[in-house]
């Protein structure tokens, strides 16, 4: 007899209570799943069998399904998941709203004596084009005093906060000085469509590093738990380019000679920029 009736997934069984670790104190781990690529499939043809014809078919399925952005068939499939993270990075976590979330409660719990403190490479001079990222490093001596100013700082907080646990200070207000590299712990519940949307950001080369890693995390569970639905994501939103109705006239453009200033385009700055990145031939005027 099968423990459970429920469709399963060998790989991600193996990974249930598995702490991935991330950053110098922080984890992912996996505590529950529901559904398969067969659940979306099953889903979109409204079947109450296996809700598969061939792998071939399936496969071609879940690839139309991402191509027209058909969302609801995604929404079938559920992953929770336990995680811990700095603070700064949690508040970035959170404003993705389509996810149940149930955070670590310093009001009810003293914190742990834990705070992250980044990697030397990792300290950087703010961006100048991007007015929310870093830009090259700082000098090996400057990243030292950074550092060291880091880990003192943080050091001294929960010092702080330790003595105002000691001398009966409400835990509600002893927490309030402690630095937003204090790590938290939440678990975290959404579904399959809402995961690739938050990954589709948080994944993408613009984020904040920090949250980088977590998401490669993520990238690697989605890919054990649904690989088809993973390889059309990756496929039509992950590794793919949108173009604006500009810019697909501009390309229409080139393709027909013409090599337009970005002035003729009615296309703002960044976006031009984008562009060069994706089509740098066509920019040096010999891609077509």
């Amino acid at each position: 007899m099968p423990l459970t009736l429920r469709p399963t997934v060998e790989a991600m069984e193996r990974e249930i209570g598995i702490e991935n670790t991330v950053l110098d104190h922080g984890f992912v781990r996996l505590i529950d799943y529901m559904g398969n690529d067969a659940a979306v499939v099953q889903a979109a043809r409204t079947s109450y069998g296996e809700g598969t014809k061939t792998v071939n078919e399936d496969r071609g399925l879940l690839r139309h399904l991402m191509r027209h952005r058909h969302t609801t068939p995604f929404e079938m499939c559920e992953i929770k998941l336990h995680l811990k993270m700095p603070i700064f990075v949690a508040r970035q976590w959170v404003r993705h709203r389509t996810a149940s979330i149930n955070e670590y409660s310093a009001r009810y719990s003293v914190m742990k004596s834990e705070f992250y403190v980044p990697e030397p490479a990792a300290i950087a001079r703010q961006s100048t084009t991007n007015k929310q990222g870093r830009d090259e490093a700082l000098s090996s001596s400057d990243a030292k005093d950074v550092l060291e100013t880091m880990e003192h700082l943080g050091t001294e907080a929960f010092i702080e906060y330790e003595q105002f646990i000691e001398m009966g200070v409400a835990r509600e207000l002893a927490r309030i000085n402690l630095p937003l590299s204090t790590y938290t712990e939440f678990y975290w519940k959404v579904n399959l469509h809402n995961l690739m949307h938050f990954l589709g950001l948080r994944f993408d080369e613009h984020a904040q590093e920090e949250i980088r890693v977590y998401a490669a995390q993520l990238v690697r569970l989605l890919d054990l738990w649904v690989p088809t639905s993973a390889e059309a994501f990756r496929e039509y939103r992950l590794d793919a380019t949108g173009l604006s109705a500009s810019a697909t006239a501009l390309v229409r453009r080139w393709l027909a000679g013409e090599r337009p200033k970005r002035e003729e385009t009615g296309i703002g700055e960044r976006e031009w920029s984008d562009l060069q990145a994706v089509f740098p031939q066509a920019f040096e005027g010999n891609f077509f």
